[in-house]
Formats: structure tokens, sequence, C-alpha cells
């Protein structure tokens, strides 16, 4: 088990922030190993930050960086669209994101273009299949609405991401990694 301790070592560089990220990622890489064909990539959603700022991070597990982009989240989790995350629902119909594990699965052409299935792995998010959660690009995440409105548009529950950076999430992404989505800075 010495890719954790490389990881850490090579975290050295990083904020406190990004540290915690890391810690995020292995902490739960670990728990949900089994169910992952690829480990070397963990996203985390950080939804203790609001829309205007990066809080979708892919972690590099074997080098330890951070990189890091905007992401939407569901109008049923900020229903006054001030651009804060107020609560999580795993219900059909809420229009709200799910906190938990998540699985990456098979990328299919949407009414967003390529985007890429998601399923849940904790009782949080179990129905993130049924409600047809899942990654995908989409115009209302792009840095321009910020730039017009001060926060991203809201999705119905999808982790939508700028078109030029969903390309990024595919390469990091792939069928078989992680995503976890919490309130991370407040943990």
């Amino acid at each position: 088990m010495a890719a954790p301790a490389r990881v850490m070592a090579q975290a050295s560089g990083l904020s406190d922030y990004e540290k915690l990220l890391v810690q995020t990622a292995m902490r739960e890489r670990d728990r949900l190993g089994a169910f992952l064909s690829q480990p070397d990539v963990v996203a985390i959603a950080d939804f203790a930050r609001p829309s205007h700022e990066t809080r979708l991070h892919f972690v590099d597990m074997m080098a330890g960086r951070v990189r890091s982009h905007l992401v939407a989240h569901g109008r049923g989790s900020d229903p006054a669209h001030d651009g804060w995350l107020k609560q999580f629902s795993n219900s059909v119909g809420s229009l709200a994101t799910s906190r938990g594990a998540y699985l990456t699965t098979e990328q299919y052409q949407g009414k967003y273009g390529t985007s890429m299935r998601l399923r849940g792995l904790d009782l949080d998010n179990s129905n993130a299949w049924d409600r047809a959660i899942v990654m995908h690009p989409a115009w209302y995440a792009a840095p321009d609405m910020l730039a017009k409105y001060g926060k991203l548009g809201r999705s119905e529950g999808c982790f939508a991401m700028a078109p030029e950076d969903f390309s990024v999430a595919l390469d990091h992404l792939g069928s078989g990694r992680l995503l976890y989505a919490d309130r991370i800075g407040e943990a």
C-alpha cells in the first residue's frame, strides 16, 4: 500500500484545502475500492463552495495533483437560485443534487451531447440511476455565466460543466472511476 504515502508526500506543495481534497479522495477510494476498475483519479465535488468558485476537483492519486473546475448543482438544491447549494436530496423528482459516492459508467449521446452515466454507491444517492443523474456539458455552467450573472445556472441534479471543461472530465473520469460529492470544506 505504498501509493497513499506517495500521494501524501507529493501533495506537500498543495494548499491546506487541496490537502483536504487529497485526504478525502484517499478515504473514499479506500472505502469503495472494490467497485473501482480505475482508482488512479478521484473526482471530488465540494458543494460547501458557491457555484462561482471551482468546486469539482480531479485528484490524481499517483502524482498528488489537483485540477479544479466549475460545476453546477441542481435547482432543487438551490430554490432561490443564489448560487449556494442549500440541501441534498435523493428523491425522484426533487431536481436536487445528491451527496455521496458515484461510480462513473458508460458514455452516451444525450440532450447535451456526450455525457457520462453515474451509479450511486451510497444510501444518499442510491436513486441516481433512476433519476438520470449524470455528468454532462451545459452552456449554463460556462464561465461567461459568472461574468453575466455572478453564478452558474442550475441543473436538474446532474453534474453539469462548461462544454470546454467537460472534455477534460471525460479524459480524467472514464468508466470505472469515483466521483464523490458532499460539503467537503465544512467537514
